[in-house]
């Protein structure tokens, strides 16, 4: 990191941070390729995690990047309109705090924040595993908890937390978060299953084109993605870590309609 100013127009570059429980991540993103352009730098997340230490650890990663420009940044919770709803991995404290603003005073630049899973679903469609996909795409992240994003011809439908829907009598990320299998010990075709179910219960909601999974156990797709019946196709995410800080990034750099993530080239079920 060399701390020189860098010229967003002059390559299209974009920058992310990505707010997680244990980490807070940051890097220089190729707008045309969704590609890293810097190494990724991670830092502890402060605790306890009230705005105030995060909002350093934010401006930390601009400053040690050289960063000047608009400036995309995940939430691990709710985000309306800049505005922190929930914050179940971070502090209480975060709730009712203009996030944008926050950030925004701490890096001296106009900040975009939203929720994580959403950011890691625009990347995924604007660069990923669904990228040229129209019509209603689902990316849901097993991790935790599950994570959603609903996005509708390039357009994200924000905060949808599909993982708190009830599944068997339970909230869904309960029963089918990647944490549940190995807290109970699941095998991979048990906790498949569960999964199978969930996706079930999305398709008679949403009818979605494809579902798009990520998390960790995104990687082992060949491992449990056989024992999944459902109609809709299912393909693993493809930018795994990459994906919250690339989304940010997107977001920020399109501020007419920042939740757009422009689909290219054509699309359908694919089944």
């Amino acid at each position: 990191m060399n701390g020189d100013p860098i010229d967003s127009d002059a390559i299209r570059l974009g920058f992310g941070v990505d707010i997680g429980g244990s980490g807070i991540k940051g890097a220089i993103v190729d707008l045309e390729t969704g590609s890293l352009r810097s190494e990724r730098e991670r830092i502890a997340t402060p605790r306890p995690a009230t705005p105030g230490p995060v909002a350093e650890v934010v401006a930390r990663l601009v400053d040690d990047h050289g960063w000047n420009g608009p400036l995309g940044v995940t939430f691990p919770g709710v985000v309306r309109s800049g505005c922190v709803g929930t914050a179940a991995n971070l502090d209480p404290e975060w709730i009712g705090v203009r996030a944008d603003e926050l950030f925004g005073a701490a890096v001296g630049s106009d900040v975009v924040v939203l929720n994580d899973a959403d950011a890691a679903g625009l990347a995924e469609v604007r660069f990923g595993a669904a990228r040229g996909r129209s019509g209603v795409v689902i990316v849901l992240t097993f991790g935790t908890g599950i994570g959603s994003a609903i996005i509708n011809d390039g357009v994200l439908v924000p905060n949808t937390e599909l993982g708190h829907l009830e599944l068997d009598g339970a909230v869904a990320e309960r029963r089918a978060a990647a944490r549940i299998r190995k807290k109970e010990g699941l095998g991979w075709k048990r906790w498949a299953g569960r999964v199978e179910r969930y996706l079930r219960h999305l398709e008679r909601i949403f009818s979605p084109e494809v579902f798009v999974v990520g998390g960790g156990v995104s990687k082992h797709s060949e491992k449990w993605f056989g024992y999944l019946d459902v109609s809709t196709e299912i393909v693993p995410a493809s930018l795994a870590n990459g994906a919250g800080i690339v989304g940010a990034a997107l977001a920020a750099a399109t501020p007419v309609d920042r939740t757009r993530a422009r689909p290219s080239g054509g699309g359908g079920r694919g089944r």
